[in-house]
């Protein structure tokens, strides 16, 4: 017979063999002549040999037999336009032939319309894609696109994050996500493709030692596997230099059935797929993280509303005394406070405290803070009781071992000043008997159970100047990381004494942003100016 040969249609596409050999092998095993993938092809499944000028078919005891023009046999003469069926199911359509090939033209109608179908479903994803998806619905049509082109049963994606690949989304045909317990299966074969960045198709895990490697898949029944890298591509503005490329993940495909997953056009498409992919999921991903970043930028605006409310007004003025106040945050909310407080007594209360740290943490605290020294400044206790209360409270229901620097005056309308610290900068007097520093003892708040406090007394004279502050204020850092310092701090103070307490503050605050211009500010700037008046005349306002 002249031209004698077997025209084979499956998974790796349309593919002539010539019968130009005494023995021709066929069946799943990659040492034969023919190599067959499919579940019901035994590894030497069947032979051509040549007798007598003819070629016959024998079946050489493969499981699920060999059938000719759906006939089960297991030996056939064959005649041209035999149709061959390997095994029950009809994964592969092979037909012999005789005399010379018909054209390319009459042979490729299937194959193109199946081209045009895969093309198709490619396009219809990659059109998607692009229309400003958030990344579970991006990573959803990835999946089904992907399925669609290569005719896979399931698939997965996993995403490169702290700890390595972590699963995403799983969906089978038919759009349909699988939750993580139903989708079992070897991480070797993405970790392999992650590592290395190349597509990885494996024909028939039941070849070679591959199903010593993947037992737990093949149990599922999972025989033919496709992975490709999920690839990020960053194209840099100079010619001379190549482009940057980079795996964020693995697109994974696997079926029982190989349908077109093992086709040659299906690795073009998986591959096109699989990078524009990664770029559609990269960019779903930064977007859904703008958006959660937008949502918390706009919580932590209206937190600091919150906390500029509970703020005291910037300016409080008594028939004996005028305090005048500020707080500058370093970012949206911040852990520095004050409070003013005028007491059933007749006298003026205020504090001043810095919480350790910064952010929603510390701005938490300060919120807890000011609630629980309204409560038992209201009581009229000295200042060192008061502190003592404050520590109780925090140190019983302590909020991840923060604490506080604080210090907590009273002042008379003789000019009597109570006043307790707990760890905080000292406050500085200036008047006539010239600058004073109110010791800084005491523990910070918070931190000890076991801390005691204690009050100080100091007499005021009318004009007396009192300023207290955070941190913030003498370690504000210059451009070239200097800091403000007390001494700064003071000039100001001596510059402008006299004036009233607001034209203060605002001094203090202009001079410590002068200073930092230019520089990141760390801390929470923040100040108290309070100026003693002396006692009213009787009968007086």
């Amino acid at each position: 017979m002249t031209g004698a040969r077997l025209e084979l249609n499956d998974g790796l596409g349309r593919r002539v063999i010539p019968l130009d050999k005494p023995q021709l092998t066929i069946g799943r095993r990659t040492e034969n002549d023919v190599r067959l993938t499919g579940s019901d092809v035994s590894r030497d499944h069947a032979e051509i040999v040549k007798v007598d000028g003819d070629f016959v078919l024998r079946d050489r005891g493969s499981r699920y037999g060999t059938f000719v023009n759906d006939t089960q046999v297991t030996e056939h003469r064959l005649a041209s336009g035999d149709r061959i069926q390997f095994g029950r199911a009809a994964g592969t359509d092979v037909v012999f032939l005789v005399g010379d090939p018909v054209s390319s033209s009459e042979r490729t109608p299937v194959t193109a319309v199946s081209d045009l179908r895969q093309l198709a479903a490619l396009l219809e994803g990659l059109r998607a894609l692009g229309s400003g998806r958030v990344l579970d619905e991006v990573l959803a049509l990835v999946l089904d696109a992907a399925i669609e082109v290569t005719g896979a049963e399931r698939g997965f994606i996993m995403l490169a994050g702290d700890s390595g690949l972590d699963m995403k989304l799983a969906r089978a045909r038919g759009r349909i996500t699988l939750p993580g317990t139903r989708f079992d299966t070897s991480r070797k074969i993405p970790e392999e493709v992650y590592e290395t960045g190349q597509i990885k198709i494996v024909a028939d895990l039941l070849d070679g030692d591959l199903a010593n490697v993947h037992m737990g898949t093949v149990a599922l029944g999972i025989r033919h596997v496709a992975c490709a890298p999920l690839r990020l591509v960053r194209y840099l503005d100079k010619a001379d230099l190549p482009s940057e490329t980079r795996s964020i993940g693995v697109l994974y495909l696997d079926s029982r059935e190989k349908g077109s997953l093992l086709a040659p056009h299906t690795r073009t498409a998986l591959d096109t797929l699989a990078t524009e992919a990664g770029v559609a999921i990269e960019n779903a991903r930064l977007y859904r993280e703008t958006l959660e970043k937008a949502r918390i930028e706009h919580e932590l605006r209206i937190a600091a509303e919150i906390q500029r409310a509970l703020l005291p007004e910037g300016s409080h003025n008594g028939h004996f005394y005028e305090a005048s106040g500020t707080s500058v945050q370093a970012r949206t909310i911040g852990g520095d406070f004050y409070d003013l407080l005028e007491m059933s007594d007749g006298q003026f209360a205020f504090l001043v405290g810095d919480v350790a740290g910064k952010g929603p943490a510390a701005a938490l605290l300060t919120s807890k803070i000011m609630g629980i020294f309204s409560a038992f400044a209201a009581a009229g206790t000295d200042p060192a009781e008061t502190m003592s209360q404050m520590n109780r409270v925090l140190t019983r229901r302590a909020i991840d071992a923060r604490y506080a620097t604080a210090i907590y005056s009273q002042l008379s309308p003789t000019g009597e000043l109570m006043f307790c610290s707990a760890g905080h900068n000292p406050a500085l007097v200036l008047g006539e008997d010239g600058l004073r520093r109110l010791a800084a003892d005491g523990m910070p708040v918070g931190l000890f159970d076991f801390a005691t406090y204690t009050s100080s007394r100091l007499r005021l004279k009318p004009g007396d100047t009192l300023v207290m502050y955070s941190d913030g204020v003498t370690e504000a850092q210059s451009v070239d990381g200097s800091e403000f310092g007390e001494g700064r701090l003071v000039e100001v103070l001596k510059a402008h004494h006299g004036k009233p307490a607001a034209e203060v503050l605002a001094h203090i605050v202009e001079a410590v942003q002068t200073f930092a211009r230019g520089a990141e500010q760390f801390d929470d700037v923040t100040a108290l100016v309070v100026r003693y008046k002396g006692a009213a005349p009787a009968g007086g306002a």
